[in-house]
C-alpha cells in the first residue's frame, strides 16, 4: 500500500497554460529545501511536493523521476548564477573593463558562500564530455564562457593579459573556485571579504 502523502497549504490550482508556472514553483521549493538541508541527499519528491502544496503526482507531470528533478534544479540555480553574475557586471560602467570582470567574480563567489549546498551539487554536475578530447559542455562551462568573454573584452580595450583568454578564465575561474572550497571546509577561514579580496589579487595577476 502507497505511503499516505501529506501536502502543506491549499494552493490555488493553476489555469490551462500555466503548467510553466507550476514546473517553476517546484524548482523554487526544491531550492529553498535545499538550503535547509544543506544537501541533496535528504531532497525528495514527498518533501517537495508538501513545500508547494501539490501531490507527488503533480510532480511527476514536469519532472519523470527525482533524478529529472535534480537535474532541473542544476539548471534552475546556474540560471539564477548566471542572471546574479550579469547583473553585478551591468552596473559597472562598460569602460571599466576589468572591473567588469572582478564583478562577475565577485557575484560568483557570493553566490557560491551564500549557497553551499547548492554550489557542491552544481560544480559536481555541471558539465560532462561526450568523449574523452571534447571541450566539455554544460552550464558550468557557459559560465566560463562568460568569464572568458569579459577577458576578451579587457584585450579589446587594450589592457594586457599575461596568458591567452582561455586560461585567464580557467585561472580566475579554478582560483575562486578554489578559495570558495577552503572558505566552506577551514574552520579558521576569515570570512566572505577575504574571499573577495583574493579574487581581486588573482584578477591581479592575470594582467600584464
Amino acid at each position: 500500500m502507497p505511503e499516505e502523502v501529506e501536502v502543506g497549504a491549499p494552493r490555488t490550482r493553476n489555469r490551462w497554460g500555466e503548467g510553466d508556472r507550476l514546473r517553476g514553483e517546484i524548482l523554487d521549493a526544491a531550492s529553498r529545501l535545499l538550503s535547509e538541508l544543506d544537501g541533496e541527499d535528504g531532497l525528495t519528491i514527498r518533501g517537495v511536493a508538501r513545500a508547494v502544496g501539490i501531490a507527488p503526482a503533480s510532480i511527476y507531470q514536469h519532472f519523470t523521476d527525482r533524478a529529472a528533478l535534480v537535474a532541473g534544479l542544476i539548471r534552475h540555480e546556474f540560471a539564477r548564477l548566471r542572471v546574479l553574475m550579469e547583473t553585478a557586471e551591468a552596473q559597472v560602467g562598460p569602460e571599466d573593463v576589468v572591473g567588469r570582470v572582478r564583478a562577475l567574480i565577485h557575484a560568483y563567489c557570493r553566490f557560491a558562500m551564500d549557497h553551499p549546498g547548492h554550489y557542491r551539487l552544481m560544480t559536481a554536475n555541471g558539465s560532462s564530455r561526450q568523449w574523452p578530447d571534447a571541450r566539455p559542455v554544460g552550464p558550468l562551462v557557459e559560465i566560463l564562457d562568460l568569464l572568458n568573454a569579459a577577458f576578451a573584452r579587457c584585450g579589446e580595450a587594450g589592457v594586457p593579459l599575461r596568458v591567452p583568454v582561455e586560461r585567464a578564465g580557467v585561472i580566475a575561474f579554478v582560483g575562486a573556485h578554489g578559495r570558495v572550497a577552503l572558505f566552506h571546509t577551514s574552520a579558521a577561514h576569515t570570512g566572505p571579504d577575504a574571499v573577495l579580496a583574493f579574487a581581486d589579487e588573482l584578477v591581479d595577476l592575470v594582467f600584464a
